[in-house]
């Protein structure tokens, strides 16, 4: 129950028992706590089944939407470039990210939490510009309540999985339940066999918890696992060091029914180093157009 692993394979986490306010002392309920603290103590990164959440086809139209909107002309696509805005909320070109000095292969749009008096003359203070794809906004808006509604569930279960008191965890939900987010659609093209970088560039994030959904798309995202316990070997032709660190990195593949969770440096914090941040990147080397849609 709540925990489930192979060999250079994340571990699948099932929610469903805090889904239920029937169970809330519930042994299922622990169990889901003790495979989070697990999961996160060793890997930073773990698989969620929301199976039971939400409906398969609600994100799988999150990836129609965006795919619709990448394959607009670029001149329709610029209509609502970060640069008209606080050059954050928006739509980014092809390889206008960059990570560790590098652009990186995708196309995004970037979503924030609404802010009071926007003044987009100010840093992450504009307005949201949202494709006028139809339904692209009710999906997305729709999502974004389930994905920070599922936050505080992952929450709640990792503080029981700490022994957090009760007190303690709503002083912790008192300082997270109206935080700061951003919600991003990446769209990723296949990388060229001569481009200098990547996909996305290996990188932590730097929140709380991040969620993510992506199309089927399999041998793009990875994940280095430091110190991880697991032989420190190549697996998939994926290179065993990063910045001079023994590890291994692994692919992170869609499961169906499942979303990719990562904590992020704010956690890595607050447990003092108990938790960590752990680096992640982007190789989309296949034929198809890959998209995915992730909440920070």
């Amino acid at each position: 129950m709540g925990f489930t692993e192979a060999p250079f394979q994340l571990p699948i986490i099932d929610i469903a028992p805090y889904l239920d306010p029937v169970r809330s002392n519930s042994p299922e309920r622990a169990a889901v706590s003790k495979a989070l603290h697990e999961a996160c103590v060793r890997y930073g990164f773990f698989y969620l089944d929301i199976s039971k959440y939400v409906d398969a086809g609600e994100p799988e139209e999150l990836t129609r939407l965006a795919r619709e909107f990448f394959f607009l002309p670029q001149e329709e696509k610029d209509k609502i470039s970060i640069t008209l805005q606080d050059n954050a909320r928006g739509y980014q070109r092809l390889n206008e990210n960059v990570t560790n000095g590098k652009s990186d292969n995708h196309e995004g749009i970037d979503i924030y939490k609404p802010v009071e008096k926007p003044d987009k003359s100010k840093t992450l203070w504009g307005e949201n510009q949202w494709p006028t794809v139809p339904a692209f906004r009710e999906k997305y808006e729709q999502w974004i309540e389930k994905m920070k509604k599922l936050g505080m569930i992952v929450m709640e279960a990792m503080a029981n999985g700490l022994g957090l008191s009760e007190d303690e965890w709503k002083e912790l939900r008192s300082q997270v339940e109206n935080s700061f987010w951003i919600v991003r659609a990446i769209g990723y093209p296949p990388l060229p066999n001569n481009y200098d970088g990547f996909s996305c560039g290996a990188h932590k994030d730097y929140g709380c918890l991040t969620l993510l959904y992506a199309d089927p798309t399999r041998s793009a995202l990875q994940v280095f696992l430091h110190n991880s316990g697991h032989p420190v070997t190549g697996v998939n032709g994926l290179p065993d060091k990063q910045d001079g660190k023994e590890g291994v990195w692994i692919n992170a593949d869609p499961i169906p029914g499942c979303i990719v969770c990562n904590i992020g440096s704010m956690w890595e914090v607050w447990s003092n180093g108990l938790y960590k941040s752990t680096l992640h990147r982007v190789i989309h080397k296949g034929s198809n157009y890959r998209c995915d849609s992730v909440l920070l």
